[in-house]
């Protein structure tokens, strides 16, 4: 049973469910080593936490002006990337946590899963070794890892992404504007058509960098790759370069917007994209009110890496592979999205 939350601090060290009636949240802080974190963003005023599990150091929950934290006290947020304790192993948490859709999320997890659906407000996230899935979401976006993944669907706003050996999976992105750096992780992009011109920054050491774009998209492209293949769906664009080093380059479109791929050694390709819609923010809209949502996953299968390079595997899956629900916060496992895998 959920308990209303009366004081501004708390300290967790079994399974527990706070309820903050009356009590505003613009900012939401997790930071957890291993389990899981599940952030959702709802029409709902009322925010809540959920700590389904816990093993080790007690859990902090705090909120102060506005700013909601749950957090291990020796977890700080500015060296989080480097923090490093032998400890570490011996602590575990679940973590749920439903808020206010246009409220600020940092999320930090050392080996731990996060996922993150139907934010509007700013979201920055950092893991170390732990994946990371993002649904739905309006706002900006920056996710910084070590080696963990990062997969995203349905993103509306600005993203950074930059990690040492994780990879970017990013299906039917409205945002325009986007960054991404990585050592050897791979960066996958599928791109939906946008209002605004797009304006993309890939660049990779041994990752393999793959872009699939709508025909009504316009940009200047120049890509390349020092020792790797590199290949196109699109008669605009003209490879360029002989043994070793190629180029691609051209205009697509009006050319309103700009791409830029570059990788030392790893594949670059540009792929079209199918005209059907993957994902709506309907569908997001829709989980935030607890309705069963199914949303369309494409996995890293769908890009080959192999040969020529990058190209699209007629046999994996589109449909189905991911279902996406929120059930009812009284149930246990609160409010968060569920991912399941087919």
């Amino acid at each position: 049973m959920a308990e209303k939350a009366a004081s501004g601090e708390w300290s967790v060290t079994e399974p527990r469910t706070l309820t903050f009636d009356g009590r505003r949240v613009e900012e939401l802080s997790v930071r957890v080593v291993d389990g899981l974190v599940n952030v959702v963003g709802t029409d709902d005023p009322v925010a809540r936490v959920e700590i389904s599990e816990i093993e080790g150091p007690p859990l902090r929950v705090r909120l102060r002006g506005g700013r909601l934290t749950v957090a291990y006290d020796d977890l700080p947020w500015q060296s989080f990337l480097t923090w490093l304790d032998r400890k570490a192993r011996s602590r575990s948490a679940v973590v749920s946590v439903s808020v206010p859709a246009g409220a600020r999320l940092t999320v930090g997890v050392v080996g731990a899963s996060a996922v993150v659906s139907g934010i509007a407000g700013r979201t920055d996230v950092r893991g170390v070794s732990g994946d990371t899935t993002l649904v739905g979401l309006g706002g900006a976006v920056r996710a910084d890892t070590v080696s963990g993944d990062v997969e995203a669907q349905g993103l509306g706003g600005e993203l950074r992404f930059a990690s040492v050996s994780g990879s970017l999976t990013v299906v039917d992105s409205q945002g325009h504007d986007v960054r991404g750096e990585s050592v050897s992780g791979d960066m996958l992009l599928d791109l939906a058509p946008a209002a605004l011109p797009p304006d993309i920054r890939l660049s990779s050491v041994s990752g393999e960098l793959a872009l699939r774009l709508p025909e009504t998209f316009s940009a200047r492209v120049t890509a390349g790759s020092a020792a790797g293949p590199v290949s196109s769906a699109f008669p605009g664009l003209r490879v360029t370069g002989g043994w070793g080093s190629k180029q691609l380059s051209g205009e697509l479109g009006t050319g309103a917007g700009s791409v830029r791929c570059t990788t030392v050694s790893g594949a670059v390709a540009l792929l079209r994209r199918p005209p059907c819609p993957l994902y709506t923010p309907d569908a997001a809209a829709e989980g935030a009110r607890g309705r069963p949502v199914f949303v369309v996953h494409i996995s890293r299968s769908f890009f080959l890496f192999q040969g020529g390079g990058p190209r699209e595997n007629p046999h994996a899956p589109r449909r189905g592979a991911r279902e996406m629900y929120k059930r009812d916060p009284a149930h246990r496992g609160g409010p968060g999205p569920r991912l399941l895998l087919a």
